[in-house]
């Protein structure tokens, strides 16, 4: 494969209509800021090539445009105040500087090269653009890049997002939201809610010390890894699911635990742990973390669903390598399954107290013993027809990878999951071979 050539570069601001867009304040919340220091939102969609080549750039750009005067912070940049005794605030100005938008080409890439091998070539990196930035970097950096590269038959549309502006909700919403005006859609639905009224609490701005912004070039290098897509079908999925709840005896109505039952996605993600631990060849007494990262939305009634910023946290199960190994996979998932429902409105909330007392800020850690899991399938990725066509695939960007990374999306057929592994070669290779493993993806 050849690399990517750069056509263009502009910046596409909003056609704004009304004047008070442009002098909008949006302020940091704690599950905003403590992403400062980590990477970007990077996901894309790889699409067929469209009939009027001529024209479809420009009309991205057109609509880009006029998709941003509904997202006024994607056009802006990040802004601090100093204030006393050593402390920073930072908020979305929304000064419609604009958001970056390049033109590429990928010279005799097809789409079969980017979706037959076994591993994700790393050319598909090369269609993000703004690599390296860290989401702190947006006071100077656009909060939204969009790249469009041309294959020889297709095309792919690439999108970096500041993650200290958008979580996967408000992503997906935008990019949702491109695409249905790309196609002719007159008036959003949906429209997104900037106000932080929501929050009483909180005495705007956030003051967190200068210390924890500074230096924040660190020498962190991402270590060697492949990356490879596994695709669940609905039934492999059923039938997982069903495994689970009947190893624990859960999701009846003949047990006492019978108001709990073990979801898909925690049966397919335990099933992937234990795997991929399986895998490792590490000490039976050395402790492994999943980490998830938790929704709010729809545990804080108050919040519409349409709020656009960040409503996250982290969650972790931890076990011993022995216990986990020689668990079923039910076992496993209840115990996801616990922690995830101990998370509540009020969690959430007591969250935002005890990081304004103690703000702490998120760095990319890399160890063998843990996983992480972004993004959900819940996301409608699919739906994205800029009007030429539904996408074949998505993937990701190289933001925030390291060993253990799992991104996690919606199949292109109804039902089916599609989880992106990062593991380093030589684990990737061995959880390819596990038959254990492989076989519940190819279940009928």
């Amino acid at each position: 494969m050849t690399g990517v050539e750069y056509i263009s570069s502009d910046m596409v601001q909003a056609v704004i209509h009304k004047a008070e867009l442009s002098q909008l304040r949006v302020e940091l919340t704690p599950w905003d800021l403590q992403l400062l220091l980590v990477g970007p939102v990077q996901k894309g969609l790889l699409f067929p090539k469209p009939r009027h080549e001529n024209s479809f750039i420009n009309h991205l750009k057109a609509s880009l445009s006029d998709t941003l005067l509904y997202f006024p912070p994607l056009s802006g940049r990040l802004a601090t105040t100093e204030h006393d005794d050593e402390k920073v605030s930072f908020f979305i100005d929304c000064n419609n500087i604009g958001a970056l938008f390049i033109h590429a080409k990928a010279n005799g890439v097809t789409i079969s090269d980017i979706m037959e091998p076994l591993y994700v070539p790393s050319i598909v990196h090369s269609f993000f653009p703004l690599n390296g930035v860290k989401n702190i970097e947006g006071v100077s950096n656009p909060l939204l890049g969009v790249q469009v590269t041309e294959l020889v038959d297709g095309i792919f549309i690439g999108i970096t997002a500041n993650h200290s502006v958008v979580d996967g909700t408000s992503f997906w919403h935008f990019f949702n939201s491109w695409s249905a005006i790309s196609r002719g859609l007159i008036h959003l639905p949906k429209l997104p809610v900037f106000q932080r009224r929501f929050f009483n609490s909180i005495n705007f701005p956030i003051q967190i010390p200068k210390s924890h912004v500074q230096n924040f070039h660190d020498d962190f290098v991402v270590p060697l890894f492949k990356e490879r897509v596994f695709h669940f079908s609905k039934q492999s999925i059923v039938t997982l699911k069903a495994r689970a709840n009947a190893e624990v005896g859960t999701g009846t109505t003949t047990t006492t635990n019978q108001m709990v039952q073990i979801s898909s996605l925690q049966a397919l993600l335990s099933h992937l742990w234990q795997s991929i631990i399986r895998n490792k060849n590490l000490e039976p007494n050395e402790d492994t973390h999943y980490c998830f990262i938790i929704g709010g939305r729809q545990r804080l009634h108050d919040l519409p669903q349409e709020y656009f910023g960040n409503v996250i946290k982290i969650q972790k199960v931890t076990m011993k390598v022995k216990q986990l190994l020689e668990q079923g996979v039910g076992s496993i998932a209840l115990e996801m399954n616990k922690v995830i429902a101990a998370n509540t409105g009020e969690d959430f909330n007591k969250f935002i107290e005890t990081w304004i007392a103690s703000p702490e800020l998120l760095k990319i850690s890399v160890s063998s013993r843990n996983l992480i899991t972004s993004s959900s399938p819940r996301f409608d990725m699919y739906g994205n027809d800029f009007g030429w066509g539904k996408p074949i695939a998505v993937r990701s960007g190289s933001a925030n990878k390291s060993d253990g990374k799992i991104t996690l999306y919606c199949g292109a057929e109804e039902g089916s999951i599609d989880i992106e592994v990062c593991l380093p070669p030589e684990t990737l290779n061995a959880l390819g071979n596990d038959e254990e493993f492989m076989d519940a993806i190819i279940t009928n």
